[in-house]
């Protein structure tokens, strides 16, 4: 069985070399040097019993040599082999722009004669977008119409705040403490902001 695997495998290298050899019109240098420092293969006889079919490339094969691969140069960025492709580029990270971050800061709770003020603003990056008045006073309803005309006045996207980006606000007439504790609470949250 060993017998009959080297003669096939004899045979199929021989039969390689040959269309190799033959089929250039002149071997290289390299592939007749080489040819000339190798042995020859040759097929080992049929198996015991058996006797052996005459192929046309049986005598060709056993003076035929096994000339190695010729190594390929190495091209840098590509891999030698069956399919040469580049190597890919490093990959580089973009960073995304910051997003602008909304947040809400509160000012303190500033105390008058007539109640308590407290104003949060919310922040758009270091903007003012929106002022709302969590606390006003309401104990009387001449003081809650005054704390209407604050908040109207100040509060809100449209408000004074906004469109100000600050603490010079106009004073409402007829609730300057009001306005007053207002602009205090909100500088307390800007300065919070910061």
């Amino acid at each position: 069985m060993r017998r009959v695997l080297l003669a096939i495998t004899g045979l199929a290298a021989g039969t390689t070399a040959l269309v190799v050899l033959k089929g250039a019109p002149e071997a290289s240098p390299v592939a007749q040097e080489l040819s000339a420092l190798r042995p020859s293969v040759v097929p080992s006889g049929p198996a015991p019993g058996r006797s052996a079919a005459p192929t046309p490339t049986s005598a060709a094969s056993a003076r035929a040599t096994v000339t190695p691969k010729s190594h390929a140069t190495r091209t840098p960025g590509f891999r030698t082999g069956t399919s040469a492709r580049p190597t890919s580029a490093p990959r580089t990270t973009t960073t995304a722009p910051p997003k602008s971050t909304t947040r809400k800061v509160t000012g303190s709770v500033v105390s008058n004669e007539y109640g308590n003020v407290q104003v949060q603003i919310t922040l758009s990056g270091t903007r003012i977008v929106d002022v709302v008045a969590l606390e006003l006073p309401q104990e009387t309803a001449q003081s809650d119409r005054r704390s209407e005309e604050v908040d109207g006045r100040y509060s809100g996207t449209a408000g004074q705040v906004v469109r100000k980006q600050g603490t010079d606000l106009d004073t409402v007439s007829g609730a300057t403490a009001t306005s007053t504790s207002y602009r205090k609470s909100l500088q307390a949250a800007l300065d919070r902001a910061r």
